[in-house]
């Protein structure tokens, strides 16, 4: 019995480092991505194309930094204030998926010049932000369930990773497609050797989420590249 109490502590605490390192690793790949164009061009004082652009990169960083707050909250035993501050988790989240939607619309009314093509940027970023909607959703439905709903959180941040890789200045994010989604499932492989490590079996969230993931990368450029993202993208400009 005393083992058994002294490996629970000994249990969180390790969960604590782990889950607040991949907070920050969150945070690290954001800033490397929009550091030029955003964070360090001064934010609000930014040159972005439209307003809706920096509505949406404030409603994006506010969830980065509220998954660092509440993964911090819980490691200091504050969880009264991690469920108080997970109301305006909840509202930011709702907020980011038809915010993420309008900035799509308004990069494609302004013709928008991408290396990937408008039509695929459309396509690919609707399936992220559809991954992103439903791995919150099921996240803060498991929220009297901490270890399924932390990890579901932190996989719902990984589905929107993408974008802020894609602007890296880093020529060997982009020598392949194996190269840009290996950064990426750095996540996915870390949270399944944690698991092994320290539970000796791999979470079902953290299959769940990792398989949510790698299905969104293999469907990711076969569904940008259907169509029907013609058609819609050309629907938008001359709606």
């Amino acid at each position: 019995m005393a083992s058994i109490i002294a490996t629970r502590p000994a249990q969180k605490r390790a969960d604590d480092y782990f889950f607040i390192a991949m907070a920050l690793l969150a945070l690290v790949m954001v800033f490397i991505g929009f550091a030029r164009t955003y964070y360090l061009a001064g934010m609000l004082r930014a040159k972005l194309p439209s307003p809706i652009v920096h509505v949406h990169g404030v409603l994006f960083s506010c969830w980065i930094l509220l998954f660092i707050a509440q993964i911090a909250l819980v490691s200091a035993n504050r969880v009264d204030l991690h469920k108080r501050l997970g109301v305006l988790g909840i509202g930011v989240a709702a907020l980011m998926v038809p915010m993420g939607f309008a900035v799509l619309v308004d990069a494609v009314r302004r013709h928008a010049v991408f290396g990937m093509g408008l039509d695929a940027l459309f396509g690919q970023d609707v399936l992220q932000l559809s991954a992103f909607a439903a791995l919150a959703f099921f996240g803060l439905r498991a929220r009297r369930n901490g270890p399924a709903h932390k990890r579901l959180m932190t996989f719902a941040t990984v589905a929107l990773m993408g974008p802020a890789v894609s602007r890296w200045p880093f020529a060997f994010a982009f020598s392949s497609v194996f190269v840009f989604f290996g950064i990426i499932d750095v996540f996915l492989v870390a949270m399944i050797a944690f698991d092994l490590w320290s539970r000796r079996k791999i979470h079902p969230a953290t299959i769940g989420g990792s398989l949510v993931i790698l299905f969104m990368q293999i469907i990711l450029i076969p569904v940008g590249h259907l169509p029907f993202w013609h058609q819609v993208t050309t629907w938008i400009q001359h709606f």
